[in-house]
Protein backbone atom coordinates (compact mmCIF):
# COMPACT_ATOMS: atom_id res chain seq x y z
CA UNK A 1 0.00 0.00 0.00
CA UNK A 2 1.63 3.42 -0.97
CA UNK A 3 2.73 5.48 1.71
CA UNK A 4 0.50 8.77 0.96
CA UNK A 5 -3.21 8.55 -0.70
CA UNK A 6 -3.72 10.62 -3.73
CA UNK A 7 -7.67 10.22 -4.11
CA UNK A 8 -9.26 13.10 -5.84
CA UNK A 9 -5.74 14.60 -7.59
CA UNK A 10 -5.72 14.73 -11.34
CA UNK A 11 -1.92 14.36 -12.60
CA UNK A 12 -0.37 14.32 -16.30
CA UNK A 13 2.39 12.39 -17.11
CA UNK A 14 4.41 12.37 -19.98
CA UNK A 15 6.16 9.95 -21.66
CA UNK A 16 3.99 7.85 -19.91
CA UNK A 17 3.73 4.73 -21.85
CA UNK A 18 7.44 2.96 -21.18
CA UNK A 19 10.07 3.25 -18.87
CA UNK A 20 10.41 5.97 -16.31
CA UNK A 21 7.03 7.43 -17.07
CA UNK A 22 4.79 4.13 -16.85
CA UNK A 23 6.56 3.25 -13.11
CA UNK A 24 5.05 7.00 -12.36
CA UNK A 25 2.03 6.15 -13.73
CA UNK A 26 1.36 2.92 -12.14
CA UNK A 27 2.70 4.15 -8.74
CA UNK A 28 0.54 7.70 -9.04
CA UNK A 29 -3.02 5.00 -9.75
CA UNK A 30 -2.13 2.81 -7.16
CA UNK A 31 -1.91 5.99 -5.08
CA UNK A 32 -4.97 6.86 -6.40
CA UNK A 33 -4.60 9.80 -8.49
CA UNK A 34 -6.14 10.16 -11.79
CA UNK A 35 -3.65 10.17 -14.47
CA UNK A 36 -3.55 11.46 -17.72
CA UNK A 37 -1.05 9.09 -19.46
CA UNK A 38 0.46 10.82 -22.70
CA UNK A 39 2.60 9.47 -25.30
CA UNK A 40 3.86 10.18 -29.09
CA UNK A 41 3.39 6.10 -29.80
CA UNK A 42 0.44 4.60 -28.60
CA UNK A 43 1.34 1.39 -28.85
CA UNK A 44 2.42 0.72 -24.74
CA UNK A 45 -0.87 1.91 -24.04
CA UNK A 46 -3.33 -1.56 -23.64
CA UNK A 47 -0.23 -2.82 -21.43
CA UNK A 48 0.02 0.29 -19.23
CA UNK A 49 -3.93 0.38 -18.88
CA UNK A 50 -3.91 -3.46 -18.06
CA UNK A 51 -1.06 -2.90 -15.40
CA UNK A 52 -3.25 -0.09 -13.62
CA UNK A 53 -6.53 -1.78 -14.55
CA UNK A 54 -7.16 -2.59 -10.65
CA UNK A 55 -5.56 0.52 -9.05
CA UNK A 56 -8.08 2.96 -7.34
CA UNK A 57 -6.87 5.92 -9.64
CA UNK A 58 -8.13 6.21 -13.00
CA UNK A 59 -6.29 6.31 -16.69
CA UNK A 60 -6.85 8.34 -19.49
CA UNK A 61 -4.16 7.77 -22.51
CA UNK A 62 -3.60 10.53 -24.86
CA UNK A 63 -1.31 9.95 -28.32
CA UNK A 64 0.47 13.73 -27.90
CA UNK A 65 3.32 15.21 -29.33
CA UNK A 66 4.61 17.64 -26.78
CA UNK A 67 7.23 19.35 -29.27
CA UNK A 68 3.56 20.63 -30.95
CA UNK A 69 1.06 23.60 -29.19
CA UNK A 70 -1.64 21.73 -30.46
CA UNK A 71 -1.24 18.28 -28.73
CA UNK A 72 0.01 20.62 -25.72
CA UNK A 73 -3.18 22.17 -25.54
CA UNK A 74 -4.94 18.52 -26.10
CA UNK A 75 -3.39 17.46 -23.88
CA UNK A 76 -4.89 20.22 -21.06
CA UNK A 77 -8.13 19.84 -22.84
CA UNK A 78 -9.00 15.90 -22.70
CA UNK A 79 -7.45 16.73 -18.84
CA UNK A 80 -9.78 18.85 -18.03
CA UNK A 81 -12.80 16.89 -20.33
CA UNK A 82 -11.86 13.39 -18.41
CA UNK A 83 -11.29 14.40 -14.66
CA UNK A 84 -12.46 18.26 -14.29
CA UNK A 85 -8.56 19.83 -13.04
CA UNK A 86 -5.51 19.54 -13.25
CA UNK A 87 -3.05 19.22 -10.13
CA UNK A 88 -0.41 17.83 -11.01
CA UNK A 89 2.14 17.61 -14.39
CA UNK A 90 5.39 15.14 -14.92
CA UNK A 91 7.24 16.35 -17.50
CA UNK A 92 8.91 13.24 -18.46
CA UNK A 93 8.88 12.60 -22.02
CA UNK A 94 11.91 13.61 -23.99
CA UNK A 95 14.72 12.14 -26.72
CA UNK A 96 17.57 10.28 -25.41
CA UNK A 97 20.89 8.99 -26.88
CA UNK A 98 19.17 6.44 -28.79
CA UNK A 99 17.84 8.71 -30.67
CA UNK A 100 20.68 11.03 -31.28
CA UNK A 101 22.87 8.18 -31.73
CA UNK A 102 20.73 5.16 -33.35
CA UNK A 103 23.60 3.22 -34.21
CA UNK A 104 26.45 4.60 -31.87
CA UNK A 105 27.10 1.73 -29.88
CA UNK A 106 27.48 -0.30 -32.99
CA UNK A 107 29.38 1.93 -34.87
CA UNK A 108 33.23 0.24 -35.23
CA UNK A 109 34.61 3.59 -35.40
CA UNK A 110 32.94 4.53 -32.60
CA UNK A 111 33.80 0.99 -30.20
CA UNK A 112 37.26 1.20 -31.47
CA UNK A 113 38.34 4.77 -29.38
CA UNK A 114 35.43 4.04 -26.91
CA UNK A 115 34.71 7.78 -27.73
CA UNK A 116 30.73 8.73 -28.64
CA UNK A 117 29.91 10.91 -31.66
CA UNK A 118 30.71 14.75 -31.49
CA UNK A 119 28.87 17.24 -31.44
CA UNK A 120 28.90 18.76 -35.00
CA UNK A 121 27.94 15.31 -36.29
CA UNK A 122 24.42 15.78 -35.29
CA UNK A 123 21.85 17.26 -37.68
CA UNK A 124 20.00 20.46 -37.31
CA UNK A 125 16.91 18.33 -37.05
CA UNK A 126 17.98 15.87 -34.46
CA UNK A 127 19.22 19.55 -32.14
CA UNK A 128 15.85 20.92 -32.78
CA UNK A 129 13.60 17.91 -32.07
CA UNK A 130 15.80 16.91 -28.60
CA UNK A 131 15.73 20.39 -27.86
CA UNK A 132 11.69 21.05 -28.60
CA UNK A 133 11.14 17.32 -26.74
CA UNK A 134 13.43 17.58 -23.94
CA UNK A 135 12.92 21.24 -22.76
CA UNK A 136 10.11 23.65 -25.41
CA UNK A 137 7.28 20.73 -24.55
CA UNK A 138 7.69 20.88 -20.74
CA UNK A 139 7.86 24.41 -20.87
CA UNK A 140 4.59 24.58 -22.96
CA UNK A 141 2.34 22.25 -20.70
CA UNK A 142 4.06 24.09 -17.51
CA UNK A 143 3.01 27.30 -19.15
CA UNK A 144 -0.34 25.91 -19.41
CA UNK A 145 -1.37 24.12 -16.19
CA UNK A 146 0.71 26.78 -13.97
CA UNK A 147 -2.61 29.52 -14.29
CA UNK A 148 -5.29 26.47 -13.62
CA UNK A 149 -3.07 25.66 -10.72
CA UNK A 150 -2.15 28.65 -9.29
CA UNK A 151 -6.44 29.64 -9.65
CA UNK A 152 -7.41 26.59 -7.47
CA UNK A 153 -4.05 27.66 -4.88
CA UNK A 154 -2.46 23.58 -5.37
CA UNK A 155 -0.04 22.24 -7.94
CA UNK A 156 2.68 20.15 -8.27
CA UNK A 157 5.26 20.53 -11.35
CA UNK A 158 7.55 17.73 -11.74
CA UNK A 159 10.64 17.60 -13.91
CA UNK A 160 12.72 14.39 -15.03
CA UNK A 161 16.40 16.02 -15.60
CA UNK A 162 19.63 13.51 -14.88
CA UNK A 163 22.98 14.09 -13.52
CA UNK A 164 25.27 17.04 -14.53
CA UNK A 165 28.40 14.50 -15.26
CA UNK A 166 26.05 12.65 -17.64
CA UNK A 167 24.39 16.63 -19.26
CA UNK A 168 28.50 17.18 -19.86
CA UNK A 169 29.77 13.99 -20.85
CA UNK A 170 31.49 13.58 -24.27
CA UNK A 171 28.92 12.77 -27.03
CA UNK A 172 25.91 13.88 -24.64
CA UNK A 173 25.00 17.33 -26.94
CA UNK A 174 22.14 17.95 -27.48
CA UNK A 175 20.59 15.88 -24.61
CA UNK A 176 22.84 17.48 -21.57
CA UNK A 177 22.21 21.07 -22.49
CA UNK A 178 18.01 20.24 -23.28
CA UNK A 179 18.23 18.83 -19.61
CA UNK A 180 20.23 21.39 -17.79
CA UNK A 181 17.44 23.74 -19.78
CA UNK A 182 14.83 22.13 -17.64
CA UNK A 183 17.18 21.97 -14.33
CA UNK A 184 17.86 25.86 -14.79
CA UNK A 185 14.09 26.51 -15.70
CA UNK A 186 13.36 24.87 -12.54
CA UNK A 187 14.57 26.77 -9.87
CA UNK A 188 13.05 29.84 -12.12
CA UNK A 189 9.67 28.31 -11.74
CA UNK A 190 9.68 27.79 -8.55
CA UNK A 191 10.56 31.27 -8.12
CA UNK A 192 7.69 32.53 -9.90
CA UNK A 193 5.25 30.42 -8.08
CA UNK A 194 6.43 31.43 -4.65
CA UNK A 195 3.53 31.36 -2.25
CA UNK A 196 1.16 30.59 -4.80
CA UNK A 197 0.54 26.90 -3.67
CA UNK A 198 2.09 25.62 -6.61
CA UNK A 199 5.43 24.05 -6.43
CA UNK A 200 8.21 22.71 -8.70
CA UNK A 201 10.88 19.99 -7.94
CA UNK A 202 13.19 17.86 -9.83
CA UNK A 203 12.94 13.91 -10.17
CA UNK A 204 15.97 12.27 -11.29
CA UNK A 205 17.11 8.42 -11.97
CA UNK A 206 20.00 9.45 -10.30
CA UNK A 207 21.40 7.03 -12.91
CA UNK A 208 20.73 5.39 -16.69
CA UNK A 209 17.70 3.37 -16.51
CA UNK A 210 16.75 0.38 -17.91
CA UNK A 211 13.65 1.10 -20.67
CA UNK A 212 12.57 -0.76 -23.22
CA UNK A 213 14.81 -1.14 -26.30
CA UNK A 214 17.90 -1.25 -24.41
CA UNK A 215 20.21 -3.90 -25.24
CA UNK A 216 20.43 -7.06 -23.37
CA UNK A 217 24.53 -6.32 -24.24
CA UNK A 218 24.45 -3.12 -22.58
CA UNK A 219 22.45 -4.51 -19.63
CA UNK A 220 24.65 -7.40 -19.14
CA UNK A 221 27.77 -5.25 -19.31
CA UNK A 222 26.38 -3.04 -16.97
CA UNK A 223 25.40 -5.81 -14.46
CA UNK A 224 29.76 -6.82 -14.74
CA UNK A 225 30.50 -3.36 -13.24
CA UNK A 226 31.74 -2.80 -9.80
CA UNK A 227 29.52 -0.25 -9.17
CA UNK A 228 26.35 -0.47 -11.87
CA UNK A 229 25.10 2.45 -13.61
CA UNK A 230 21.88 1.02 -14.54
CA UNK A 231 18.27 1.33 -11.94
CA UNK A 232 15.04 -0.20 -12.39
CA UNK A 233 12.28 2.51 -13.30
CA UNK A 234 10.32 1.63 -10.46
CA UNK A 235 12.55 2.71 -7.98
CA UNK A 236 10.85 6.33 -9.16
CA UNK A 237 7.55 5.31 -7.94
CA UNK A 238 8.05 6.28 -3.74
CA UNK A 239 9.80 9.63 -4.41
CA UNK A 240 7.15 10.27 -7.23
CA UNK A 241 4.37 9.60 -5.05
CA UNK A 242 5.45 11.73 -2.14
CA UNK A 243 6.04 14.87 -4.17
CA UNK A 244 2.75 15.11 -5.36
CA UNK A 245 1.39 14.61 -1.66
CA UNK A 246 0.36 17.44 0.68
CA UNK A 247 3.53 16.02 2.40
CA UNK A 248 5.31 19.02 0.06
CA UNK A 249 3.47 21.21 0.33
CA UNK A 250 6.33 24.08 1.57
CA UNK A 251 9.00 21.88 -0.81
CA UNK A 252 9.92 23.77 -4.38
CA UNK A 253 13.28 24.54 -6.18
CA UNK A 254 14.51 20.90 -4.54
CA UNK A 255 16.08 17.77 -6.95
CA UNK A 256 15.49 13.94 -5.74
CA UNK A 257 17.79 10.73 -7.31
CA UNK A 258 15.55 7.91 -6.89
CA UNK A 259 18.81 5.70 -6.99
CA UNK A 260 19.82 5.99 -3.72
CA UNK A 261 15.84 6.33 -2.55
CA UNK A 262 15.28 3.31 -0.36
CA UNK A 263 11.17 2.83 -0.79
CA UNK A 264 10.94 0.42 1.96
CA UNK A 265 11.84 3.48 4.61
CA UNK A 266 9.35 6.74 5.13
CA UNK A 267 9.33 9.74 2.17
CA UNK A 268 10.31 12.07 4.71
CA UNK A 269 13.43 11.09 5.91
CA UNK A 270 14.63 9.70 2.80
CA UNK A 271 13.99 13.13 0.84
CA UNK A 272 15.68 14.91 3.33
CA UNK A 273 18.81 12.81 3.53
CA UNK A 274 19.02 12.87 -0.44
CA UNK A 275 17.52 16.33 -1.54
CA UNK A 276 19.80 19.27 -3.00
CA UNK A 277 19.36 22.64 -4.53
CA UNK A 278 17.63 22.97 -7.78
CA UNK A 279 20.48 24.39 -9.76
CA UNK A 280 23.33 22.78 -7.86
CA UNK A 281 24.61 20.96 -10.57
CA UNK A 282 27.07 17.92 -9.29
CA UNK A 283 30.22 16.66 -11.13
CA UNK A 284 29.59 12.92 -8.95
CA UNK A 285 27.22 11.42 -6.97
CA UNK A 286 26.31 12.71 -3.42
CA UNK A 287 27.60 11.05 -1.00
CA UNK A 288 24.06 10.18 0.68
Amino acid sequence: MPEYNLQGRNVIVTGAGRGLGRAMTEALTEASANVVAAAHIDDDFPELTAACANHPGNIHCVTADIRMSEDCDRIIAESLDTFGAVHGLVNNAGLTFTYIWPDGHKRPEWRATGEMPKFYEASDEVIQNVMDANFVGGDKLARRVAPLMIEQSWGRIINVTTMYRTMTKQGSSPYGPSKAALECATEIWSKDLAGTGVTVNILNPGAGAITPGMSDEMKERDKALDSPVLIEADLMKAPVVWLMSDATNDISGKRYDAKPWDPAKPAAGEAERIGAEAGVLLYSMPDY
